[in-house]
């Protein structure tokens, strides 16, 4: 029998577009934050601040634009949301033009693109997980799709956002209001979602349902939570880190930097695409990759402080990218695949809003350690590597989840 894809080719574009927009929208400032440094004259725990607030103003509002999505509908949350990072983006670039000491309208601006990307990205995962709720290996695709652009989001990130800022340096900001309203304007026209004809639950009646949940599968999904949280914190961790250094301490800049910054990104892709595509649904290969990827992040992040020249740091680096490359679609399908569609949308976000956490603390997490506890930090991180992979092992059990 040959069914019609409920997406289709453009509608897949479209989704994509919206976790390469958001990422595009905080990734790409981490090579400029040191331009943001010397041109607006604050410290380098300031310039974290302007990844941070994003992530921050996210955390709080993803599990409520989950259950908003349950109960009236993805589509009706998703645009709104563009339209309030587009917003963002015009009042951080217009503080920036116009205002003499534009730092605190710039976090403003920020703060509004997170409260936007609350109610964007983290509500695809459930969509997908709607549209193909009877076909697994489909679902498990378009997520590895999805996750893909996410992560190719970040490849081009560094190599954007470098040569946005050789032109103007905060044209960045500009370019994240223009690519959500290209993001805005294709949902419009190409996202179909089947309306439901059962009503929705009453407000208690899904809050004790969720609390059911949680209570039945807590500890898969405190598992997944922690590690989404973690693999997010290390990244952003290490990008921060690494831009810092190459302009610092190998004297890197612009461009250059950029397209160094991308290697362990293209890394991360390359293998969210191939693992999007292989794991097919099966919770025993998820199981198995989420083990493999665990201990070669665990590892390899180890090393990250001790490395003495830039070559071993982003070969390091890029170690650390192929395991978090293998660990985000096989998180974003285990989570997705395994909750029943009512509740979808309230549980993924809480997933989202985990991994904005590690966003979130990544950058100045790094500015406060670096300077005198670099090698010890990285060690530490290791070690909770090894601590959930204990977790993975005990918790993650394919013939009960």
């Amino acid at each position: 029998m040959n069914q019609k894809d409920p997406l289709g080719v453009w509608g897949l574009i479209t989704l994509a577009s919206i976790p390469l927009v958001m990422t595009l929208g905080n990734s790409m400032l981490i090579p400029v934050l040191p331009v943001f440094e010397e041109k607006i004259g604050i410290s380098s725990f300031q310039s974290s601040l302007i990844i941070t607030s994003y992530s921050v103003s996210a955390i709080f509002l993803i599990p409520i634009a989950g259950y908003l999505s349950d109960r009236y509908g993805r589509k009706i949350v998703i645009l709104p949301s563009l339209l309030l990072t587009l917003i963002g983006g015009v009042i951080a670039a217009y503080a920036s033009w116009k205002i003499e000491n534009p730092f605190a309208w710039i976090v403003v601006g920020r703060i509004l693109q997170g409260v936007g990307a609350s109610g964007a990205t983290p509500i695809i995962l459930p969509l997908v997980g709607d549209l193909y709720k009877d076909d697994d290996e489909k679902a498990s695709e378009n997520l590895g799709v999805v996750e893909t652009s996410n992560t190719f989001g970040k490849v081009l990130s560094p190599i954007v956002g470098a040569f946005f800022a050789t032109i103007l340096w905060y044209l960045p900001f500009i370019s994240i209001a223009v690519f959500s309203l290209i993001s805005f304007i294709l949902v419009v026209f190409f996202i179909k979602v089947p309306r439901d004809i059962a009503k929705p639950p009453a407000f208690r009646t899904f809050l004790a349902k969720t609390k059911k949940i949680f209570s039945i599968e807590g500890p898969w999904l405190y598992t997944i939570f922690g590690i989404g949280a973690y693999v997010m914190l290390v990244l952003f961790g290490v990008l921060f880190f690494l831009s810092d250094i190459f302009e610092k301490e190998y004297g890197i800049e612009g461009v250059r930097k950029g397209v160094l910054l991308a290697v362990p990104l293209i890394v991360l892709c390359i293998t969210a695409f191939t693992i999007g595509k292989w794991i097919k649904g099966s919770l025993t290969v998820m199981k198995t990759v989420m083990i493999l990827s665990m201990i070669i992040l665990s590892v390899s992040v180890s090393f990250v402080g001790s490395s003495d020249s830039a070559e071993i740091l982003l070969l390091v680096i890029s170690i650390t990218g192929l395991a978090i490359g293998a660990l985000l679609p096989t998180l974003d399908a285990m989570i997705t695949e395994n909750i029943q569609k009512d509740a979808r949308g309230t549980i993924t976000s809480i997933y989202s809003a985990a991994r904005f956490i590690g966003v979130a603390a990544g950058p100045p997490l790094m500015s406060l350690l670096m300077k005198n506890f670099l090698a010890v930090s990285y060690i530490v991180a290791g070690g909770i590597g090894i601590l959930l992979l204990g977790s993975i092992v005990l918790f993650i059990r394919p013939e009960r989840t």
